[in-house]
């Protein structure tokens, strides 16, 4: 048995939750990352439901890959499962992608369609009202967005999606702050 890799694309890039050997910047082809699943547990509740990040059909995300030893793999992947598939909004997957002078096939998860919690493409006004309303059992929704786009910068890996949604939330709220 290989070690296993697993590919983070939103809060495990920078809260991980298990050890590794080694991360690297990965790139994948053929999905991208979007605030596209509402989020009922860790960033909303049912009644008032924040986003979080999905991997979506189409285009290409920039993440982090995580080598884990092989002898703490199944552990690993306990814990993932755990953390991530409390709804099933997530099809667990290994995916190809490319760490700088390779391939590999790292595990990680992908929107599921058909739940109903996947939002789709929403507006720009209706993802800033659900970012701000969002508040769950992991923190505040507009925390996990600005953790994710502060993260991004650090690795030089700007996504102009997020860098506008993060914009346009926190022009949002200056507005509430100003009108008191």
């Amino acid at each position: 048995m290989n070690d296993l890799w697993v590919f983070a694309y939103g809060s495990l890039m920078w809260q991980p939750g298990f050890d590794y050997l080694d991360a690297q910047p990965a790139l994948l082809r053929g999905y991208h990352r979007a605030f596209c699943v509402y989020s009922h547990i860790y960033r909303g509740t049912p009644e008032r439901p924040g986003l979080v990040l999905g991997l979506d059909r189409g285009g290409s995300c920039r993440g982090t890959a995580y080598r884990v030893h092989r002898s703490q793999a199944g552990e690993v992947l306990d814990y993932l499962n755990e953390r991530e598939m409390r709804t099933s909004v997530y099809h667990p997957r290994f995916l190809a992608m490319t760490v700088p002078g390779r391939r590999i096939r790292a595990h990680t998860f992908v929107v599921r369609r058909g739940h109903r919690q996947y939002a789709g493409p929403l507006p720009i006004a209706r993802l800033v009202a659900l970012v701000l309303q969002g508040e769950g059992t992991k923190g505040r929704c507009r925390d996990y967005l600005e953790r994710t786009v502060c993260h991004l910068r650090e690795r030089a890996c700007l996504e102009p999606r997020l860098e506008r949604l993060h914009g346009h939330v926190l022009a949002a709220e200056r507005l509430r702050s100003a009108a008191g």
